[in-house]
């Protein structure tokens, strides 16, 4: 029955984001200046697209055959079923990227043509653009666990509580993905941004957007290949990784209780389920929530986005009462647990709470309504130094409310499922918790992809020459699409701090199954597991440097570019010469390839080379901690450090570029000011904090979780 509804609904989301295209491509597709411009961003998005897939799918090739060669010497009864759904994993994260950055780019026009005519329908058209991805996203990876489990369990004829581990190379491909995709789609679009910005705005003094600016096609095309697909990429390995790290804490909760569960199979598929459904029941909240949205010319669109979120939320708690009845409140385990079911209810709406909080702190920290945006344009009036500094102050504070949430929405959680009268079931109830902060994912991610959408529809607009009144409408839908981005990021890295404390109980698990019996957590006191913990945090620092460095170096072959067609063709800034698009375009779609390598491959090796190090060092007797029990350490502090740090360099990041934008509105002196031009350093330097570093962080939290979880026999 569980099964059924899952594929029910997930086909039903899928067939739903169908409608929805259908129903933006209708739409009209404005003048043929706006047409023409939005055929370069759209060719430009595709070619640099086609180029990354290809690269990152010889490096998946590459590793499913390593994922196979180390489990044929390891556990050999597994190695095909772990290299098929790491594969499989990779290509549903592709597609998921894939699909969100196609209707991106044709949505952009349509909300352009909108906003001639009303804000309603500019902004209706660009959510509905944002929704298939959210849709897309979230219904596929149901699909893709729950394939694979009916696929284990009836082809391949495993026991239900074996096939978590089985398919967890299904979250680690997924991962893999993710983190090339947000790294190289991070690195175009804030290198184009950069150079931009630098060179257009600062010096040669036009504004932003204008078609005179060599780079501004590239700024645009990143959009899309950074915030739809390398976005869309992340939250797909969210919610893939997570729904098997809580089927696997599901198992546990069932062997742990054979007096409440007793012996019925269909009792364990409803357990281990569980998560699915209620993430199911989410989806439709979502569609509910994204077809409520609407506006009036004269209010704040942002307001029209908040009462959909809020509607998505109320929902999806509804939802997830009907799930834990569905699962616990019946049959014989209601007589032998009667509290269990609310107790899991209220650990969903713990989690569903916790994304309203996240969102509203985020909010804080990153709008130009609020103290800090409004601290770091003052200090914009004495210059760049003063601007970063207070930047620099923001983004430090801005991570201890996030944590604080965190921290009550783990022990609440816990506290609530040790309660229940189940043994084990205070790490489940956990698990439910990240699964409640996932329920509205679908909305969030297409309030996520609006932006892109409107930013490139309001580009369309400025190089178009339209008549100001429509820049006005689209400048009101680009400024929510800054926030709504922003949001995404703060509600990203919050499950991702929820999943990871999740998907390493479910590690520590993992180890007990492969013949840990007695290993039930990190001892720091020990040197080996210390040195691994210290690699952890050491891990994010580095990686985040190197992904910011990357932007600096793509960066510059822009600031290079640009140069020299304004010095090539004085007429370019006159008017009346044409700068060369294709060229920056083709330029920084080369370096960023190259440049996201590095810093990837760095993430998917160190922990592989920690543990098979350490493993081979107990092996011989020179230690006597397990490698197993060293990434372990490795895991927990790089998980913590990840979150701590994704949180500083998304809202510092956020801050800095609304505060040039409230600049922008015509305070502290207005565009061209001195206070503009701190304005745009800081948001310069904030760049690749808050759409590189920061966003890839959230993938790398987890691909953390998911390389373990995959390779713990192999460290054993």
């Amino acid at each position: 029955m569980e099964l059924t509804l899952i594929f029910s609904v997930s086909i039903f989301a899928l067939l739903f984001a169908v409608f929805l295209i259908r129903n933006v491509m209708k739409r009209d597709t404005g003048t043929e200046k706006m047409r023409e411009i939005s055929d370069a961003i759209k060719e430009g998005a595709e070619a640099f697209l086609r180029r990354q897939n290809k690269t990152i799918i010889y490096l998946a090739i590459i590793f499913a055959f390593l994922v196979y060669l180390l489990y044929i010497v390891q556990k050999p009864e597994i190695a095909v079923w772990a290299a098929v759904s790491f594969i499989f994993g990779a290509l549903s994260s592709v597609a998921s990227g894939y699909v969100g950055m196609w209707t991106s780019i044709r949505s952009n026009i349509r909300t352009a043509s909108a906003a001639r005519t009303s804000l309603n329908g500019a902004l209706q058209t660009a959510l509905r653009g944002g929704a298939v991805s959210g849709l897309f996203v979230v219904a596929l990876s149901l699909l893709g666990v729950v394939g694979l489990f009916y696929i284990a369990k009836t082809i391949g004829g495993f026991e239900p509580e074996k096939i978590p581990f089985y398919i967890a190379g299904y979250g680690f491909g997924a991962s893999f993905v993710a983190l090339f995709a947000q790294l190289g789609g991070g690195i175009y679009t804030k290198a184009a941004d950069v150079g931009a910005d630098l060179v257009g705005k600062v010096e040669a003094g036009i504004p932003e957007d204008d078609p005179r600016n060599p780079a501004v096609i590239a700024d645009l095309v990143g959009d899309n290949v950074g915030d739809c697909a390398g976005r869309g990429a992340d939250l797909f390995e969210s919610t893939a990784a997570e729904n098997i790290g809580a089927m696997i804490l599901a198992t546990l909760l069932y062997k742990a209780n054979p007096t409440i569960f007793g012996t019925n199979p269909e009792v364990l598929l409803g357990i281990i389920l569980f998560p699915m459904v209620a993430r199911a029941f989410g989806l439709i909240s979502s569609i509910i929530g994204i077809m409520s949205v609407k506006t009036k010319e004269t209010e704040d669109p942002m307001n029209a986005l908040n009462r959909g979120y809020y509607i998505t939320a109320i929902l999806a708690m509804v939802g997830f009462g009907c799930a834990a009845y569905w699962t616990f409140g019946t049959g014989d385990i209601v007589l032998k647990a009667p509290n269990a079911w609310w107790h899991f209810f209220v650990s969903g709406i713990i989690g569903v709470i916790t994304s309203v909080l996240f969102l509203w702190i985020t909010q804080y920290y990153t709008e130009y309504k609020y103290k800090p945006v409004l601290g770091i344009a003052e200090a914009c009036k004495t210059g760049p130094a003063t601007t970063i500094i207070a930047g620099i102050a923001v983004g430090f504070e801005c991570v201890a409310l996030p944590a604080i949430v965190i921290a009550a929405a783990i022990i609440s959680s816990y506290l609530l499922g040790v309660s229940s009268g189940m043994q084990n079931a205070g790490f489940f109830s956990t698990a439910v918790a990240t699964m409640g902060m996932l329920g509205p994912a679908a909305y969030v991610l297409a309030m996520d992809t609006f932006g892109p959408i409107t930013d490139n529809a309001g580009g369309i607009v400025e190089m178009s020459q339209q008549p100001e009144e429509i820049r006005k409408k689209t400048d009101r839908l680009d400024a929510v699409g800054n926030t709504t981005k922003a949001l995404t990021k703060g509600y990203a890295v919050g499950s991702a701090a929820l999943a990871a404390f999740l998907l390493f109980e479910a590690f520590i698990v993992e180890l007990g199954e492969y013949g840990m019996k007695n290993f039930t957590g990190v001892d720091i006191s020990k040197p080996e597991v210390f040195v691994g913990a210290l690699m952890g945090g050491m891990l994010v620092f580095l990686f985040s440097s190197w992904a910011i460095k990357a932007v600096g170096n793509t960066a510059q072959t822009i600031i290079k570019n640009v140069r020299e067609q304004f010095k090539n063709k004085p007429g370019i800034l006159l008017g009346t010469e044409k700068p060369d698009y294709a060229q920056c375009v083709d330029i920084v779609a080369k370096q960023a390839l190259r440049e996201m390598v590095k810093p990837g491959l760095l993430v998917v090796l160190m922990p592989v080379v920690v543990g098979y190090l350490f493993k081979l060092l107990y092996k011989y007797g020179v230690t006597n901690v397990s490698g197993a029990e060293v990434v372990a350490g490795m895991l927990l502090v790089g998980t913590i450090t990840g979150v701590i740090m994704a949180l500083f360099l998304n809202n510092s990041g956020g801050a800095w570029d609304n505060a040039k934008k409230y600049i922008e509105t015509g305070m502290l002196g207005g565009k061209g000011s001195d206070a503009h031009k701190a304005g745009v350093v800081g948001d310069t330097v904030g760049d690749p904090f808050k759409d590189t570093a920061g966003p890839s962080l959230h993938v790398l939290i987890k691909l953390l979780s998911t390389v373990t979880l995959v390779l713990a026999p192999l460290f054993i």
